[in-house]
């Protein structure tokens, strides 16, 4: 191989015991004899240097540490396409061995994949490299309105670049670039509609100011970009920002949002309905279904929240309950039942931007809502129950703890997300060992488990 090499190599894609890299140099670093090859890794972590050796530059890298030299023969660069088909299919002895298959649903079919788990593994992205120079010509790709760029090492600047060539892009994937939004697109991806930008590290709440102009943007996904705070500057609690009018849809899974301050900001965003804020610090941990309910008193036009439909009696019944569980703190804030005397701080009001709106809409807490529950008291009230699906053969009994004050609507709620199954759908009864052989169903969604003298040992049984 040695001896075939030329500077031809440079941007050939390489392996080298199972780490990616792209060549970026290939020739002789004195006082050493003999060829090397400069390689960039896809890990910067894998490497050493940004490209330079004893003050001589070879080649350049996007990050400090992401070069190594290698010698070629420790270099896999992989075999030709014809090659690679005859084993993957049916046209040598080895494609004969047929992988196992599972069924995934694109659009509304299935279709049987088979060997995709191993696919995955073993592909290897494409790193792309743009010549420098002028911006593409507009039009040149005149018809193109979904372009798929992740993992391909592109920067911001090429994308800009590049754009004036896609004049009716409507979805651009740029996951996993390492991309750090440095410039505000001012005459291109004016008519994008969904932006990914998921696992780019470098992006920060003031990047994303920059983006935040596009008219047609109506889906953003940074999943994994690190994000933890967000905010607006550009208006006041209670008012709607002039950034992201068009945005429906964001996707802010995976990040580090603990705070509920980022949440609130969430409020001004003038045309949000579906949010998606799995795995973060403040979703994290057991309560799940009251982290739920507090996100939707908070964002009041929000109509999905992680992919699960906000039903109009689930809205209504979390704002009454964060209207309550807020209420000792709007008190000792300076709130007060008297509209003359009501004033609470601008601490509490920044932190709980829709009370106010909140108590207009349902009336002030009464004192006795305001009255702190004994915490020890749950543990006696739980309710340790069978959930059933006697439609669905291939569901398994599930076992749950529900406590007894527990309203229908909220059990709904809880098996919607757990079943995948709108609530507005469920219908819910019980059986009792004490009275065998007879039903009853739950039919009113505001009444709780009590109320229907659902004990210890009853089985829910969940038709749809």
């Amino acid at each position: 191989m040695n001896d075939t090499l030329t500077s031809d190599v440079i941007g050939r894609r390489v392996d080298v015991n199972g780490e990616h890299a792209t060549v970026r140099f290939y020739g002789v670093i004195p006082p050493v004899a003999g060829p090397w090859l400069g390689v960039e890794w896809d890990n910067p972590e894998r490497g050493k240097h940004d490209g330079r050796h004893e003050g001589t530059v070879y080649f350049t890298c996007r990050h400090p540490t992401g070069g190594s030299f290698i010698r070629p023969n420790k270099v896999n660069f992989g075999v030709d396409f014809l090659t690679a088909l005859k084993h993957r299919y049916v046209l040598g002895d080895e494609a004969a061995e047929v992988g196992k298959g599972h069924t995934v649903t694109v659009g509304n079919k299935p279709v049987e994949t088979v060997g995709f788990d191993s696919i995955i593994k073993q592909q290897s992205e494409n790193k792309l490299r743009f010549p420098p120079g002028a911006a593409s010509p507009a039009g040149t790709f005149s018809a193109l309105k979904v372009l798929v760029l992740s993992r391909t090492g592109i920067t911001w600047a090429e994308v800009l670049r590049c754009a004036a060539g896609w004049p009716v892009l409507e979805e651009l994937y740029l996951a996993a670039n390492d991309i750090a939004i440095l410039e505000r697109p001012t005459d291109v991806l004016q008519t994008v509609k969904l932006l990914d930008l998921s696992s780019n590290q470098s992006i920060d709440e003031n990047q994303l100011f920059l983006i935040a102009y596009l008219p047609r943007l109506e889906q953003l996904i940074l999943s994994d970009v690190g994000l933890s705070s967000l905010h607006f500057p550009d208006t006041e609690i209670g008012c709607k920002t002039s950034m992201f009018t068009s945005l429906q849809y964001l996707v802010v899974n995976d990040n580090q949002i603990s705070q509920w301050s980022f949440i609130n900001e969430l409020d001004k965003l003038e045309s949000l309905q579906a949010l998606s804020c799995l795995r973060n610090p403040l979703t994290a941990g057991s309560r799940a279904d009251s982290t739920r309910q507090f996100i939707i008193a908070r964002v009041a036009q929000l109509q999905v929240l992680n992919k699960c439909q906000i039903l109009p009696e689930e809205r209504r019944g979390a704002e009454l309950d964060y209207r309550k569980a807020f209420g000792g703190e709007w008190r000792k804030a300076g709130g007060h039942q008297d509209p003359d005397q009501n004033r609470p701080s601008a601490e509490f009001r920044a932190a709980h931007p829709r009370y106010q709106s909140l108590c207009l809409r349902y009336g002030a807490p009464e004192d006795g809502e305001l009255k702190t529950q004994q915490p020890f008291l749950l543990k006696n009230q739980l309710l340790t129950l069978k959930i059933k699906c006697p439609h669905q053969l291939d569901q398994k009994v599930i076992e749950k703890q529900l406590p007894e004050s527990m309203t229908v609507q909220k059990v709904k709620g809880m098996l919607s997300r757990l079943l995948r199954v709108p609530a507005s759908d469920l219908l819910l009864s019980y059986e009792s060992p004490k009275m065998p052989g007879r039903e009853i169903e739950l039919e009113s969604d505001q009444q709780s488990l009590q109320f229907y003298s659902v004990e210890n040992g009853d089985c829910l049984l969940v038709r749809w």
